[in-house]
């Protein structure tokens, strides 16, 4: 308990991926990958209980083996690709409500970020009580600036590629910009279901250097997180 707080973590892991499939099982520096969510909430000081949202035996199992709790199982409707993960957070917190103790406090973890460290989770949940917010979630700095970035037509023509004034900008001159990482979605239980989002006007960043702010996503991002583990065990 922290702070006279109850924190869950909540790990939502589902069966199916199109991307890049079973990758919430598929080895990483040697262990599943939701298993590095598993031990980092497990690490954690806040964190009072972890819970696994599963729609998948496999992974139930997988998780069960690394000391998770998995007590239901997701149902179908919130394990398609057309599934929001608001719904998937609120039918977890409905369960707990009825069949768990109640919790002050909520942290979305997602197993596709396995380059977080416990420390990280720590220092959300302390930027939460400084800043008396609400919500904090993880950020990190983006690679390229927003201004470098469009859709394109079906011809391929760039002229209205760049907005007006933005072809011969650097980025240096453009500052700093910064994206979402995936990593940390920390919420007050209360605010979460009156509100069904991590975000809001009380919600504040949690920067995380790019090193930990790996998403996996596809087999590149996989590969990228690999080196990055091994570097770091080298090191």
């Amino acid at each position: 308990m922290y702070q006279n707080h109850k924190i869950l973590a909540l790990i939502p892991a589902r069966g199916g991926s199109k991307r890049f499939p079973r990758k919430n099982v598929k080895p990483l520096g040697g262990e599943p990958l939701i298993a590095w969510a598993i031990a980092q909430a497990g690490e954690a000081k806040s964190i009072d209980a972890t819970v696994v949202s599963t729609d998948d035996k496999n992974i139930a199992a997988v998780s069960r083996k690394y000391h998770a709790d998995v007590p239901f199982m997701r149902p179908r409707r919130f394990a398609t690709d057309k599934a929001e993960m608001k719904d998937v957070v609120l039918h977890a917190m409905r369960w707990v409500e009825t069949h768990r103790e109640a919790f002050d406090l909520l942290v979305l973890l997602q197993p596709t970020s396995p380059l977080r460290l416990a420390a990280d989770i720590e220092n959300a949940v302390r930027l939460l009580f400084r800043k008396k917010a609400k919500a904090v979630v993880s950020v990190c700095e983006s690679e390229r600036p927003p201004h470098w970035m469009n859709i394109l037509p079906e011809n391929g023509c760039m002229r209205s590629f760049f907005a007006q004034g933005d072809a011969g900008n650097k980025k240096q001159a453009l500052g700093r910009f910064y994206r979402l990482n995936g990593a940390i979605y920390l919420t007050y239980w209360d605010y979460f279901k009156k509100n069904k989002s991590f975000f809001g006007a009380e919600t504040y960043a949690y920067p995380m250097p790019r090193d930990r702010s790996v998403d996996i996503d596809d087999r590149y991002d996989y590969l990228l997180a690999e080196a990055i583990l091994k570097s770091r065990r080298k090191s």
